[in-house]
């Protein structure tokens, strides 16, 4: 099931998407919120008329870096032993759509295109074998990073957390398998040229891993994202570029970049 959430004449909902063309795609309003027990109401309206919003608004964004080994390689650095991970907040998320807006205290810019995982209730010290049943869903993102910032400042909070530097959407798949999201394509355009091409399973840390080394820190809430690391090719974002990352079995994130007011 995709499930999205979206605004329509003023009003915020979820809405299972049913349909598989394109230009045919309606959404049926749910009663309640996706993460506990819901049900459909029948009420449809077309995809086309609604404004898509991120599809969750996470307590926290738990992303981790160098999960790629060529990604890691182009960037100088390298493979970490244990996931290394590193937080974005909720207010640098944004949904399909909307504009990423080109921090001011930045000249390079580059987009990183990654799968990222929902999480579907609250949870800790999750062990390795439960950790499909904490997942809600998966979705596309793009870690957007301030790449100068990023090397002279020795935390990344900046680089990686201003605000609109994490894409999220259009959707959440339900119907993924976690063998299934450990191997999809990864892609990512830049005014439809591409720069990232890769598949989940070039992860070093597995999304098992990744659940499991974060929740034996901290409790994870429903909504909560993760994000999974990014393939080679990562490159600038200029004023006027529209970044599209495309995962296999889950959709398109499209989002353009414009001057930051």
């Amino acid at each position: 099931m995709r499930i999205a959430r979206f605004s329509i004449d003023g009003n915020v909902a979820f809405g299972a998407i049913e349909g598989d063309q394109p230009d045919q795609l309606v959404l049926d309003i749910i009663k309640g919120i996706p993460f506990a027990d819901f049900e459909l109401s029948g009420t449809k309206v077309p995809l086309s008329k609604v404004r898509l919003l991120p599809p969750v608004l996470p307590n926290k964004v738990v992303a981790f870096g160098r999960n790629y080994a060529e990604h890691a390689a182009e960037l100088g650095n390298e493979v970490p032993e244990a996931p290394f991970a590193f937080f974005k907040p909720s207010t640098s998320v944004i949904g399909p759509g909307d504009d990423i807006r080109f921090p001011s205290f930045s000249q390079e810019l580059h987009h990183e295109a990654e799968l990222a995982v929902v999480i579907g209730r609250m949870c800790r010290e999750v062990p390795r074998e439960r950790v499909k049943d904490v997942i809600f869903g998966y979705t596309c993102a793009n870690d957007v990073t301030a790449r100068d910032v990023q090397r002279r400042e020795k935390q990344w909070a900046r680089a990686k957390g201003f605000d609109t530097s994490c894409p999220l959407g259009p959707w959440v798949e339900t119907d993924l398998s976690l063998s299934d999201a450990s191997d999809l394509t990864v892609q990512l355009t830049v005014n439809g040229e591409q720069r990232q091409l890769g598949r989940t399973s070039e992860m070093i840390h597995s999304i098992e891993d990744l659940i499991v080394n974060i929740s034996e820190a901290m409790t994870l809430l429903p909504g909560d994202v993760i994000l999974t690391g990014t393939p080679a090719g990562v490159g600038p974002l200029n004023v006027g570029d529209e970044v599209a990352v495309t995962i296999e079995g889950i959709g398109t994130l499209t989002n353009k970049v414009v001057k930051r007011g």
